[in-house]
């Protein structure tokens, strides 16, 4: 989904001219960032991909992730980055405290997929501490470690953390994967979602020769 179609309410034409002069090069498939992302793996090549979840494609791209991550090579550390665009943007920081609290209580192999249902199907609201709580009772998960989870100064620290990410990758749209803080690539590059991870598999043999 297009960053100007989800921000279209908080302004996203002036912050995008705001970083034009910053775009990163590209290069055929993929983005090539003028300055290098410091990454949080030391010694593996770090992948990310940016996402939230009310967007349909990121919801598609899901399974196929998966399905990845079971062949994702030893020197390889992988982390999803529920995106958000400034301090305005609620709704893109309320997903994303969902899906740290989901990550937080190590439900993520249950919960992920659910919380895409949740919000494009069901219009669950991530802000509201009533409705996510409702949502926990029904996954019949351990409410109260849940509830805890999202409202704990770690998750809110993570949900920062993510849109500052966000913002230093220069995400415009979702979803998008980089690899080895260096190099950014995506369906709107490569044609399709399945075409994004062979292409991020060239670029983390790109990253492993250095």
């Amino acid at each position: 989904m297009n960053r100007r179609d989800a921000l279209r309410q908080l302004g996203a034409l002036a912050l995008l001219a705001g970083s034009a002069g910053l775009a990163p090069a590209r290069e055929g498939r993929f983005y090539i960032l003028k300055s290098p992302v410091p990454t949080d793996t030391e010694g593996k090549i770090e992948v990310l991909e940016f996402f939230y979840y009310g967007c349909p494609h990121c919801r598609d791209f899901d399974p196929l992730i998966r399905e990845w991550l079971k062949k994702l090579p030893a020197d390889v550390a992988f982390a999803r980055v529920p995106v958000s665009w400034g301090a305005r943007d609620l709704r893109h920081q309320n997903e994303a405290r969902l899906y740290y609290a989901i990550l937080a209580t190590r439900q993520l192999d249950t919960l992920h997929e659910k919380a895409f249902a949740a919000i494009q199907d069901e219009r669950l609201n991530p802000g509201n501490e009533d409705a996510v709580r409702e949502w926990a009772e029904k996954q019949r998960v351990n409410v109260k470690a849940f509830m805890g989870a999202y409202n704990a100064f770690g998750v809110q620290t993570q949900v920062r953390r993510a849109g500052q990410l966000t913002r230093t990758y220069k995400i415009e749209s979702v979803p998008t994967v980089a690899v080895g803080g260096r190099f950014v690539t995506s369906a709107a590059l490569t044609g399709g979602h399945r075409g994004t991870l062979e292409e991020t598999d060239r670029l983390i043999e790109r990253a492993r020769r250095g």
